[in-house]
């Protein structure tokens, strides 16, 4: 059985860290390279690096910070954020990442994916999913949470998937930052609708969260932020609790 994985996320502003509630009030939360190398040593099983503000400023993401941030971790490393052709993937990848995290760029082109995995392979293509519940419907959104799309969220995600993304990273913003447990029942309409790895985001406050959303969503990685940046959580204590309740993952 494969081990299910825990993913601290890096959401980049300024070259900083930051943190908030569905997508707005953002708080500073440190140092990328120094929180990088922390979670590497802690036992994170990868990280996620996402330049938040990159597309909504129609700029790159910051290449020289995510050199960086790989020089000084030893895990997997996904970074998103203002990628919109197959050279941004391109340079990415050559700066240290092991893949990237495809969001709005995808909802404008959806052939960037299949093309970005025929290039470079569908296990270094997230498809990054922010799905808000939009009137009883879930919507997809686009640049940081910020623009609504006509797209639903279930659809989309097996669009996204049989166009050739090798996992999806689902991100409630609903849920985001508000610490009452990932939206499981969502979740486990996706996993059980495509075959491909699903990693939950938004709304990690507890140990049982994480629990909850491997047991009930069948997911097979958790994201969370604010709960490691602010040491109310500890990797360790966390991998520790899970594996005492059934769940498989790497101590």
């Amino acid at each position: 059985m494969l081990c299910k994985r825990i993913i601290p996320c890096l959401d980049i502003k300024d070259g900083r860290v930051v943190k908030g509630t569905n997508f707005v009030n953002l708080v500073d939360a440190g140092s990328p390279v120094e929180l990088a190398s922390r979670y590497s040593k802690e036992g994170a099983d990868e990280l996620v690096f996402l330049d938040i503000t990159a597309s909504t400023e129609k700029r790159k993401t910051l290449i020289s910070l995510v050199s960086e941030v790989a020089k000084a971790i030893r895990i997997p490393f996904t970074v998103g954020g203002g990628i919109s052709e197959i050279n941004d993937i391109e340079a990415l990848l050559k700066a240290g990442a092991d893949k990237v995290s495809l969001n709005s760029s995808i909802v404008k082109n959806p052939k960037l994916i299949s093309e970005a995995a025929k290039r470079f392979g569908s296990q270094a293509v997230v498809a990054a999913i922010d799905i808000k519940n939009n009137r009883k419907e879930y919507k997809v959104y686009i640049k940081g949470g910020r623009e609504e799309t006509e797209l639903v969220g279930l659809d989309w995600c097996k669009k996204a998937a049989e166009l050739g993304a090798g996992e999806i990273l689902l991100t409630s913003m609903d849920k985001d930052g508000t610490k009452d447990g990932y939206d499981n029942d969502f979740l486990r309409l996706v996993t059980s609708s495509v075959s491909i790895p699903v990693i939950a985001s938004g709304g990690a406050g507890k140990k049982e969260d994480f629990l909850d959303a491997f047991k009930l969503a069948n997911v097979d990685a958790c994201l969370a932020a604010s709960l490691f940046h602010f040491n109310i959580l500890p990797i360790a204590e966390l991998k520790n609790y899970l594996s005492n309740n059934g769940i498989t993952v790497r101590i």
